[in-house]
């Protein structure tokens, strides 16, 4: 049966939720900007997606430092190649960075959204564009509803000019990961870029205008499915830009020489300079919303307006559910959703420096003839056939010698112990062994084939096989 105070709690949440704004895209948010502590570390953050612009660029052992191969279905990442046959080690990788994103996010929200998301950079970086072109938010509100003048046309001109050619680097960028970047500008400059080239460019101009410019923050409310997934992912102890109600309410104007109005008045003077901060409009101080994306800029601006008026800070702050209640906070190792995803993104790491010191330049697959097992030669020796599947995971050919162990009589046929493996491609090379029938004990022998290159000896693998002979 539902209690009196359970009807009140749901009374109160729906005249709450009453508040929340969702900007539907009928008006242009102009986000104020205010220095802060927030602010700079949003600043030090999208400053890592300079990596994006320069990383191409970055020369290593005479190619580019980080290539993905497409056509030659090779991954350059410094002195490690790593080939489709590795592509387990991309899908740790992924595995590692899903689970950050989820661990982060119980324990702190959306802060990859506030300070990393590509979506949320790009819009700043637009918006602060558009704000040293037009000015201020409300000189842009004003520019917007003017008639169309001279002026008004070279300012946007200008503005909009420069967000494309924002996009067009960005799509340069982009396709420079995958080929040469300084071939790339080579040839888009002469027209001999590939259709390919020309469409990845295209539309990461498009789509880069479009979203940053145009759409904003409408892609974090309907395109983004990590804005509708991120509730099932926090709790109570999960720490949140967070408006503390008990302090700040009631809320009112401040007035000269008092703090009080009609009763005692909460330190929230009503400034809103919290929702002028916003980039996506909203109100923190009507609870956690959909259009929160964690950037913490209204915790600069309510700290800012909380030194005018000679309050402590942390009106707004980073508060989980149980410390605003004053509930006891509860530690990380306590809370069994994280540890779960930080056991597997260990288990994920493991993995992954697993393979990075296994990610040898050889990888040798040996393959028995079945049809027949073995064929008894005229000389009384037992001959088994053998075909060997060499990947060379260098850029370079290499000279390949054989050498087989496992039993003292074992041997090559025939002068084969030395051959070519292509560089990036698997090498195919048939070899006969050849033992006496009177030195074989057992039907099955163990034999080992190990193969180096002949100029770096660091540079081997082997396989365990089978040498097959009649029963005994």
């Amino acid at each position: 049966m539902t209690q009196p105070q359970d009807i009140q709690q749901l009374e109160e949440l729906y005249r709450e939720s009453e508040y929340w704004h969702v900007n539907t895209g009928g008006e242009t948010v102009h986000a104020k900007r205010m220095r802060g502590r927030y602010r700079n570390i949003k600043w030090f953050s999208m400053g890592v997606w300079l990596l994006f612009f320069l990383g191409p660029y970055l020369r290593w052992g005479g190619r580019q430092a980080v290539l993905f191969d497409i056509p030659k279905r090779q991954f350059h990442i410094f002195e490690i190649t790593i080939l489709p046959q590795d592509v387990w080690l991309l899908a740790l990788v992924l595995l590692f960075f899903a689970l950050l994103l989820a661990a982060v996010t119980s324990i702190a929200g959306r802060v990859y959204c506030g300070y990393f998301c590509f979506q949320t950079v790009w819009t700043d970086v637009f918006t602060w564009i558009e704000e040293k072109l037009e000015g201020q938010p409300a000189k842009r509100v004003k520019l917007d509803a003017a008639p169309m003048t001279f002026a008004k046309f070279r300012i946007k001109t200008v503005k909009h000019g420069i967000w494309l050619l924002i996009g067009v680097l960005t799509g340069v960028s982009f396709t420079a990961w995958f080929t040469d970047a300084y071939q790339l500008w080579l040839d888009y400059f002469t027209l001999q870029a590939p259709l390919a080239a020309w469409a990845t460019v295209g539309v990461f101009t498009f789509f880069t205008y479009l979203f940053a410019g145009i759409m904003r923050e409408q892609v974090c409310f309907w395109l983004c499915p990590y804005a509708r997934i991120q509730g099932v992912m926090v709790d109570r102890e999960t720490i949140l830009p967070t408006y503390d109600f008990a302090r700040g309410e009631p809320r009112g104007k401040l007035k000269k020489g008092s703090r009080e109005e009609g009763g005692r008045q909460g330190d929230c003077i009503d400034c809103k300079q919290c929702v002028a901060v916003c980039p996506t409009g909203i109100d923190i101080r009507h609870g956690q919303q959909e259009g929160c994306i964690t950037c913490a800029l209204c915790l600069d601006a309510c700290d800012e307006v909380m030194d005018k008026v000679h309050r402590p800070h942390g009106l707004i702050r980073y508060a989980s559910l149980d410390e605003i209640e004053g509930k006891p906070s509860v530690s990380l190792y306590r809370r069994p959703r994280v540890l779960v995803y930080f056991f597997i993104m260990a288990a994920a790491v493991a993995g992954i420096i697993y393979g990075l010191m296994n990610l040898g330049a050889l990888e040798l697959k040996v393959l028995h003839e079945r049809q027949p097992l073995f064929v008894m030669q005229s000389d009384g020796s037992v001959q088994n056939k053998y075909e060997l599947k060499v990947l060379n995971k260098t850029d370079k050919p290499l000279q390949i010698n054989l050498s087989v162990g496992g039993h003292p009589e074992l041997r090559i046929v025939g002068d084969n112990t030395t051959f070519s493996a292509t560089p990036g491609r698997v090498t195919s090379h048939t070899i006969f062994l050849r033992i006496p029938a009177a030195k074989l004990d057992e039907e099955r022998t163990p034999v080992t084939l190990h193969i180096e290159d002949t100029q770096q000896k660091e540079i081997f693998a082997e396989y365990q096989s089978m040498f097959f002979g009649p029963e005994r």
